[in-house]
């Protein structure tokens, strides 16, 4: 068999254009997480660090599905507007058909939070961890709940694994010098 000739260009300009090279796949997204929790670590500027904090949050709102992403949309709003059962009956669907989203977890930790049921959110934080260990906000909800359990050297190593994460987060700087302060004035 003989090859077949190249077929012709349509246009002279066509033909004049450079073969592009095919584009290379996306990154996975624990790439492109690992990669912005370095830079966040290493950013000592504040403004800096919230902006790659933004995009970290992003990429943590990218559940895989559309179905999902939708019912998170719709617990957010509930949340928001304070219906925590409307928002729960979302959310329940979100963690029983994607178990490893953390934010699912994150997010019903965060209502069960908000209606006091702090043993149902730690159970939440603890499984968001499970699967992201670098997850400020359930770090920082384990620090609530600590504290509002007056349990200060536990707020206070919580509060201390989130700046671990999250360096330049003001808040958790500000908490951990303040516990620190009540801890060592507890000592004397």
């Amino acid at each position: 068999m003989q090859p077949l000739p190249a077929p012709e260009p349509a246009s002279k300009a066509e033909a004049a254009k450079p073969e592009r090279p095919p584009l290379a796949p996306p990154e996975p997204q624990n790439v492109r997480l690992d990669k912005l929790f370095d830079s966040l670590k290493r950013e000592r500027n504040e403004k800096a660090a919230e902006r790659i904090a933004g995009r970290i949050q992003r990429e943590w709102s990218r559940s895989g599905s559309a179905s999902v992403d939708l019912m998170m949309g719709w617990a957010a709003k509930a949340l928001q507007e304070q219906k925590y059962p409307v928002a729960l009956d979302f959310l329940d669907q979100v963690v029983t058909l994607r178990p490893d989203y953390a934010e699912g977890w994150n997010m019903r930790a965060t209502t069960h939070f908000a209606m006091n049921n702090y043993a149902l959110s730690m159970a939440d934080i603890e499984r968001t961890l499970e699967l992201e260990p670098r997850h400020w906000g359930a770090l920082s909800g384990l620090a609530a709940i600590m504290k509002n359990r007056d349990n200060k050297e536990l707020a206070l190593d919580a509060f201390t694994r989130v700046l671990a994460v999250y360096p330049m987060l003001r808040s958790a700087q500000n908490e951990v010098s303040t516990l620190s302060d009540e801890i060592a004035g507890q000592s004397l």
